[in-house]
């Protein structure tokens, strides 16, 4: 029988940052940098310029410290609309990447305590899955069947970034969609693809944690929130010493040290 009294403390953090475009998901980062961890980020977003603006304001030597590599499929017009040129590979590029990092060949599952694998972000994977799921059956009139697939997909992914057996620290950032639900509620869940899939993302992580802005122009204040709100139902392990809010500058760097504790 186990005892609670024998459970330790996971050498690794795995969370779930969301919030909306603007609000310092990405430039958040920085914090994890300055604290001495080495990033690793697979980018469908193509915005990592504020954190490398960030990092480097801060030590440009900092700046050898961080990896990424860009997956994204490229769009074309048609008279039928937006189509893929050629075959999608953003999803399928990210699934080699977490098998085989390729700047060095190291396996993602064994960068240990002191790297963080970041996904930026869920939203765009999504669309990556749903474009490779929409590739590999053209012929189904049923586009939910669709759907339904980029969502095993974006499942099965983070079942495995999530799991005892990935031995790294993992942020994955999302966008927000906001839900009305059957009893005319308003929700806000982590964005990927399709309505359904949102509400179950979070039970992939005990951490979920939502960037927030207020103020606007030179007064603006972006704060890192860890406790649910009217509309999203954010979480941490350790309530007890972990704090409502945590200023962005050092946020991600101050949860790290007490979800490791």
């Amino acid at each position: 029988m186990t005892s609670a009294a024998d459970h330790k403390t996971s050498a690794f953090v795995k969370l779930l940052f969301i919030g909306n475009s603007g609000a310092g998901k990405t430039g958040a980062l920085t914090s994890l940098v300055t604290a001495g961890y080495q990033l690793r980020i697979i980018d469908l977003d193509a915005g990592l310029d504020a954190l490398f603006n960030h990092v480097a304001a801060v030590d440009p030597t900092l700046l050898k410290t961080i990896q990424y590599q860009t997956f994204r499929d490229k769009l074309k017009m048609t008279s039928i609309g937006t189509q893929v040129a050629g075959s999608p590979k953003a999803y399928v590029n990210t699934l080699s990447a977490l098998e085989k990092w390729p700047d060095d060949d190291s396996d993602p599952a064994k960068w240990g305590e002191k790297v963080v694998f970041v996904l930026d972000s869920l939203t765009h994977l999504g669309r990556a899955a749903f474009l490779w799921a929409k590739a590999a059956n053209p012929a189904s009139k049923d586009p939910r069947q669709w759907y339904k697939t980029a969502q095993d997909l974006i499942q099965d992914l983070l079942a495995n970034i999530t799991s005892d057996s990935f031995e790294t620290n993992v942020v994955v950032i999302s966008h927000v969609d906001m839900v009305t639900m059957n009893d005319n509620t308003v929700r806000g869940f982590a964005s990927s693809i399709g309505k359904a899939l949102g509400p179950k993302i979070p039970s992939f992580f005990n951490t979920l944690l939502l960037s927030e802005t207020s103020g606007s122009g030179k007064t603006v204040k972006r704060r890192i929130k860890t406790y649910p709100t009217s509309m999203i139902d954010l979480k941490n392990p350790a309530p007890m010493r972990i704090e409502a809010e945590y200023p962005i500058e050092t946020g991600l760097a101050d949860l790290f040290r007490l979800l490791k504790a």
